[in-house]
């Protein structure tokens, strides 16, 4: 089917999509959505929850596409999953919303993905109803896409498209550590 075939409109509303689950796969679902809209002209904003370094997709979107901009909120003890949270990652998690509300209400983007924010919320780093809040300050014309495992059932009955990555079978339980360019 050629691209004149399929019925498309412009993007005269923004939803709230969420990628959750155990499987691999959410993030990249949200970045390959960021280049979609990147080429379709829309501005995109991506916050990385947790994570503090720059993977391999990172590193070539900020050297390939200046349109989309990229900010990490994560601290130097990388995610938390394994570990306790302590008051540095709750205040980079804090700082992390106030930068991507900031984001969103700025006119400035078209999408704003908030990658891994279910995990500062799963493990209390972030209250719950203040991201129930800021999902539902979003303006009428942003997409938001929000990724991460745990995803809670208040957020994902605020969203209007939930996807749920489930594992059937990962390579990780063999002892595969992250590969460079396929996981990390």
């Amino acid at each position: 089917m050629k691209k004149e075939e399929f019925q498309i409109s412009p993007m005269t509303k923004g939803y709230i999509q969420i990628y959750t689950g155990d499987g691999k796969g959410k993030t990249t679902a949200a970045l390959g959505l960021a280049m979609r809209a990147a080429g379709a002209g829309l501005r995109v904003y991506i916050g990385q929850f947790v994570k503090d370094m720059e993977y391999s997709e990172i590193a070539v979107i900020r050297a390939r596409f200046p349109e989309i901009r990229v900010e990490l909120y994560g601290t130097e003890e990388g995610c938390i999953y394994g570990r306790e949270a302590d008051a540095e990652d709750r205040e980079a998690a804090r700082r992390g919303l106030e930068k991507a509300h900031a984001a969103m209400l700025s006119g400035a983007y078209d999408l704003v993905i908030l990658d891994e924010l279910t995990i500062p919320v799963a493990f209390g780093v972030l209250p719950e109803e203040e991201v129930l809040a800021f999902m539902r300050e979003k303006p009428e014309k942003v997409e938001l896409v929000i990724t991460g495992r745990r995803a809670t059932e208040k957020m994902t009955a605020l969203a209007d498209l939930v996807t749920e990555m489930k594992e059937i079978r990962h390579y990780y339980r063999q002892g595969v550590l992250s590969r460079l360019g396929i996981e990390c």
